[in-house]
């Protein structure tokens, strides 16, 4: 931050208290856990939706469990248990930054697996089984981890080049734009074609492409402001006017482990198969006794 910045910007830096990031951290954490056990364990969700569901709540527990480690190393430095400039520190500090880059690019790469499967579930009902098959599925998952995990550690380990950031501002907002692009063209095509696609097994599909719609609004709100602050800190790192903004950085984590918190919700809303599967690891001793 610059100083010269700093005193002439009239908005102080919001704090936001230590134990609200780590309950929302260990609650997230938690939710999305339940959820990628409720996918393993339930044969009826073993789809190729629920299987990108399920990574990108795995990605959600990566960023979750991340925050949570982050906000206690926080704390264990500011007692004095650990050094904040420490090589140790600062090395775990990266794996940590690491992983949070790989949930972000996962989590919007999901988004965009989970599209195009809606897109095939939708248009191409009756093909869809064959196009989507499971070992296609895996493949896909496999390719979308690896390019996580490989992109995340570049990211980070030249972040402080303009251009790597500029790259990773491109990236969400082309990404967003395809999503976009994706589920506007699905339900224009669906209204126009609306006897037709009701003719066929599709009306599953539709229900899918809304309550992804409805995540994928949820990620666009929890994330935008942090890449606003992104792309501030690049285009106006010393106006007064900026700093206001950027003053409210620690509200945008929030925002952002937020998105964590509230994907769960969602799933749980809008599937009755992982309500039902979540009352039954909840409430049900026995599992096939409840089955």
């Amino acid at each position: 931050m610059d100083t010269a910045a700093a005193n002439r910007s009239d908005c102080p830096e919001v704090r936001v208290p230590v134990p609200l990031f780590f309950t929302i951290g260990v609650v997230s954490l938690a939710e999305n856990l339940l959820v990628v056990v409720a996918v393993i364990r339930n044969r009826n969700l073993h789809s190729p939706m629920y299987c990108f569901i399920c990574s990108l709540a795995a990605f959600n527990t990566i960023a979750s469990l991340t925050k949570t480690w982050e906000n206690l190393m926080i704390v264990f430095a500011n007692i004095g248990l650990l050094e904040k400039k420490g090589p140790s520190e600062t090395n775990v500090d990266d794996v940590l930054d690491s992983l949070l880059c790989m949930s972000f690019v996962g989590s919007i790469v999901s988004f965009l697996a989970i599209a195009a499967d809606r897109y095939i579930s939708i248009f191409h009902a009756l093909r869809y089984h064959n196009i989507m098959t499971m070992r296609r599925t895996r493949a896909v998952l496999g390719v979308i981890w690896t390019l996580c995990g490989v992109s995340a550690v570049l990211m980070v380990r030249f972040f402080d080049s303009n251009f790597i950031m500029i790259c990773f501002v491109v990236f969400f907002v082309v990404s967003l734009a395809i999503i976009c692009f994706l589920y506007v063209y699905m339900f224009m095509l669906a209204r126009i074609h609306a006897r037709k696609i009701a003719a066929l097994p599709a009306s599953n599909g539709m229900r899918g492409a809304l309550t992804l719609t409805i995540l994928f609004g949820a990620f666009v709100v929890c994330w935008a402001p942090f890449f606003l602050h992104l792309i501030i800190i690049m285009l106006c790192p010393t106006n007064p006017y900026c700093e206001c903004y950027r003053s409210l950085f620690q509200l945008h984590v929030v925002l952002l482990m937020s998105h964590a918190f509230i994907d769960p919700a969602i799933y749980a809303f809008r599937s009755v198969e992982l309500r039902h599967t979540f009352r039954k690891m909840l409430l049900c001793s026995d599992w096939k006794r409840c089955s």
